[in-house]
């Protein structure tokens, strides 16, 4: 195992190889779950077909998605030499948008996909707007299907061309991007370099990966940890769980759970199973606090210290991103804000200025209202209490998405709070 962690989003537009690739990068790297090699033998010799293919190892994974047996291809782990990645995107998937932007699923880096026979799609343009909103910092695009072109440098040159038009318009530094021509299916510069290519001399896929920079641990924020779940374990008592978003937790730590407004002191804290005495951003964690009982917390609450609360919002100010909406959207309006573990109905009280989203100026003060692909500031009332922070101040706590009619209509980051 390497030492270091990084959680990776892959995205880009549906129909542009993610899950393929996904799967390529789990085979190169041995992290294929053992069950399915094992299934995929047993089938292949019965069939008598001796060795076995990558493209069993994509079938399997496609039927198992299907069943809904998987964990998603989301949250599939795989190893290069020096990170550990997550992979935090589930690739086509109806919630995917909700998943960037909220749950723990705050990515570091991304690839982006881009099909070389079809360029950049509506999708693309979308999921590289929301990864530049969300901090994303580094761009890895992998130009896939290189095979169905025929390995052509001046189709992966084109490609190149329109994506670094897309990435200046949101103000991505194309200095940090770097393109590969890959071909998932086929394994073309994915883990070595392909005959294929001869024209390009960069790096693969896995040797950009290796070679991104380390994340910071935001170790040094104060501690917050979003509740997952509530559970009651006999011996124990009452167990919130969750993953560390930033900071750190002691046994022994006086600790406040918002909004609920009830705390107490970190008896024991538990992970993979077994007791620890500490734990960090990242670590999924069990843990007990003396004289907290089952119905005083509950899952979106999130736990700080006693002594820096998470804060707790009347208001807040906000810069959301519309990206569909079937309609305008006016002051009033009144969806679901998912934000970390929480889900709360908030009211849109004010619109307060419109954004030029290529330039970041302001294009309209008070507009009356905001529409799909118009970037705001907005003022937000939660219709319950909601702990939410400020981007600038805990980024893994200042974003959320905005969902109704079973759709995320609009993404935005937390500017300032106005506390309860």
């Amino acid at each position: 195992m390497s030492e270091q962690h990084q959680n990776l989003a892959i995205i880009g537009h549906v129909d542009h190889g993610k899950s393929t690739l996904v799967g390529r990068l789990l085979y190169e790297t041995g992290s294929v779950p053992e069950h399915v090699i094992e299934q995929h033998r047993e089938e292949a010799e019965e069939k008598g077909k001796g060795g076995f293919e990558f493209a069993y190892v994509m079938d399997n994974l496609a039927e198992e998605r299907e069943r809904g047996v998987t964990i998603d291809i989301a949250h599939q782990e795989f190893s290069t030499d020096t990170y550990d990645f997550t992979i935090v995107d589930c690739p086509g998937h109806r919630d995917f948008v909700k998943n960037m932007i909220t749950g723990a699923s705050q990515a570091d880096n991304a690839v982006l996909v881009v099909a070389a026979d079809d360029g950049v799609a509506p999708q693309t343009q979308e999921h590289v707007f929301l990864a530049r909103t969300l901090g994303i910092d580094e761009l890895i695009i992998g130009v896939n299907k290189m095979d169905i072109v025929d390995y052509e440098e001046s189709t992966f040159d084109e490609v190149v061309e329109e994506v670094n038009q897309l990435l200046n318009q949101v103000q991505f530094q194309t200095d940090d991007a770097s393109f590969i021509p890959i071909s998932a299916f086929e394994g073309d510069n994915i883990a070595e370099a392909s005959d294929n290519t001869p024209w390009y001399d960069g790096v693969t896929l896995l040797e950009a990966l290796n070679n991104l920079p380390e994340p910071e641990p935001p170790t040094d924020a104060p501690l917050r940890l979003p509740i997952q779940d509530v559970y009651t374990i006999s011996g124990i008592g009452t167990v919130p769980v969750g993953r560390i978003e930033t900071g750190v937790m002691n046994t022994g730590d006086d600790v406040s759970f918002q909004p609920s407004d009830v705390g107490g002191e970190v008896k024991t804290i538990e992970m993979h199973h077994e007791e620890v005495p500490k734990a960090e951003p990242g670590d999924n964690v069990g843990f007990n606090v003396r004289g907290i009982g089952k119905d005083d917390i509950r899952r979106g609450d999130v736990c700080g210290p006693a002594d820096d609360p998470p804060s707790v919002a009347e208001t807040f100010q906000a810069q959301v991103v519309v990206m569909q909406h079937p309609s305008v959207i006016t002051a009033g309006y009144t969806p679901v804000f998912h934000a970390h573990t929480a889900q709360v109905a908030c009211t849109i009280e004010s619109i307060d200025k419109k954004m030029d989203p290529a330039s970041g100026e302001v294009a309209e003060e008070n507009p009356d209202f905001i529409q799909s692909g118009d970037a705001a500031v907005v003022t937000i009332r939660p219709q319950k209490p909601l702990s939410i922070e400020p981007s600038s101040e805990i980024p893994e706590l200042g974003s959320f998405a905005i969902r109704d009619m079973g759709q995320t209509i609009a993404a935005g980051k937390v500017l300032s709070v106005n506390e309860k």
